[in-house]
């Protein structure tokens, strides 16, 4: 008597096929998240717990991950613009004191101040009885950084030129619309600086001409332009010297 060798019944169409899906979309998915996450940028991991949630549908679309790539690179980059700790904001910049200081460092922006200040004082004699005055207290800070640190921010003449003009301009109005006192002062320097965050127009100094005009009668007359006098046109006499100076530093070291 012969036997017949009885085969198991195979296994339903439909378990087949959710068993490969299964494991293509494990796979898939794990791939795709190792890949993402190996990525780095500025020393952040690009992956998001969030993409966890999404479906591979969404994953699969470039539009969706490069959205998330920018949005991370934003993320990353705001992260960086973090304030020094207390404790090392005490401390002296490392690299300024590792760098050598020549007398010359001292001597050329020292001497580019005392002429931006004689220059002035000069032409405030041949203004005065026009009731002008070049020489005021903002130009010092302004020396300051033309000469000692020419490649900050600050001393960039798209910044100097907008934030003087701007500032000088919402001291005049400021004094116009609420008179001399407080609550001029306040919101001129509340506007002030929220003109130069808007204008990426960052120049410290500017911040202090709008309270100049308020509280200084001998400006008043000048109205509008204040946003000229002294501030802006005093700058042009200004980074001239600082031209001179920088020049003297580069190719006359002692």
């Amino acid at each position: 008597m012969s036997t017949v060798p009885v085969r198991p019944p195979p296994p339903p169409a439909g378990l087949h096929l959710r068993r490969n899906a299964s494991s293509t979309t494990a796979s898939r998915s794990a791939a795709m998240v190792a890949a993402v996450s190996s990525r780095h940028f500025l020393g952040f991991f690009t992956y998001n717990r969030c993409f966890e949630f999404k479906s591979l549908s969404q994953m699969r679309y470039p539009a969706f991950l490069s959205r998330r790539q920018r949005v991370t690179t934003v993320v990353a980059s705001a992260g960086n613009l973090t304030a020094p700790s207390s404790w090392e904001s005490w401390k002296p910049d490392k690299t300024a004191v590792a760098t050598p200081l020549l007398l010359s460092d001292v001597i050329w922006p020292a001497a580019g101040a005392f002429a931006a200040m004689a220059i002035l004082g000069r032409i405030d004699h041949i203004l005065s009885p026009k009731g002008i005055s070049m020489s005021v207290a903002p130009l010092g800070a302004v020396s300051a950084i033309l000469f000692i640190t020419p490649s900050a921010p600050a001393a960039r003449k798209y910044n100097m030129f907008l934030a003087q003009i701007g500032c000088a301009a919402i001291g005049v109005v400021a004094f116009s619309v609420f008179g001399p006192g407080w609550l001029a002062r306040s919101v001129a320097l509340a506007a002030s600086i929220a003109f130069m965050v808007i204008a990426r127009a960052n120049h410290p100094p500017a911040a202090s001409l709008p309270l100049m005009f308020i509280d200084g009668a001998k400006f008043h007359h000048l109205n509008f332009w204040y946003a000229l006098v002294p501030g802006a046109a005093a700058c042009v006499i200004l980074c001239l010297l600082q031209s001179i100076v920088c020049y003297m530093k580069d190719n006359l070291k002692f």
